[in-house]
């Protein structure tokens, strides 16, 4: 009987064991990809795509291609610990942590964590969502380079109600190829990145313009170009 039970519980181990062998290989499988290939699409865009949106602009860059003010006016807007931290800014965390128990609400979400959400899950906060990205941020993070994260966020990143990534952004807003963007172009389209079905970097609003002022004032705290080249 004590056998029986013993073989059942081994086999219940090897079972566990081949399950999250088989978890951790589909979840990096798309990093090792993602490290060298270029992807064509991501989930946000199919998503517009099955909403009927057929005015969806879009168009791959390779980072080289993008002027040099435009990833640190986005590291500037969005997560300025971006080169240092491992997926997450836990600093940040406790902060929105804090002020949601005073009534405040903002998110906390890294370059990384964003790259995950736009390139495989969908526009939900749910705590399924949350943890699939956290696991697969986790796996990013160990297999792909950060300047190709990079990469990959600035050419999926949504700029406006239709507009993906920056090579599409920089035509449609100011009709210039992306190496040529200024760095207050660069800091307009990065400050529509919390509302961009709402913003128009042509056309700014005042809020829109206060935004990119900031963004500009943090350019240089935050390594400034320099810093994106060394990623």
């Amino acid at each position: 009987m004590r056998q029986k039970r013993g073989g059942f519980i081994r086999g219940m181990f090897r079972w566990l064991f081949r399950l999250v062998l088989f978890v951790c290989f589909i979840s990096a499988l798309p990093m090792v990809i993602l490290r060298y290939y270029d992807p064509p699409t991501s989930s946000f865009i199919e998503l517009n795509k099955m909403n009927n949106n057929t005015n969806i602009k879009h168009q791959w860059l390779a980072i080289e291609e993008v002027s040099l003010y435009f990833p640190n006016a986005v590291i500037a807007s969005e997560d300025q610990q971006f080169p240092n931290h491992f997926g997450f800014d836990i600093k940040q965390i406790k902060l929105v942590l804090e002020e949601r128990k005073n009534g405040e609400s903002r998110g906390a979400s890294t370059i990384s964590q964003q790259t995950v959400k736009n390139l495989f899950l969908w526009p939900d906060r749910s705590f399924i969502r949350k943890g699939i990205e956290a696991w697969l941020v986790v796996w990013m993070e160990l297999i792909v380079p950060k300047k190709r994260i990079l990469e990959l966020y600035i050419n999926f990143a949504q700029f406006g109600k239709s507009v993906f990534g920056v090579g599409a952004a920089s035509q449609y807003y100011f009709a210039i190829d992306a190496k040529k963007l200024t760095p207050e172009q660069s800091a307009l389209i990065a400050a529509s990145l919390p509302t961009p079905s709402r913003s128009n970097p042509a056309k700014p609003s005042k809020y829109l313009k206060e935004r990119a002022a900031y963004i500009m004032d943090q350019m240089p705290r935050v390594g400034g170009r320099r810093m994106v080249r060394e990623l």
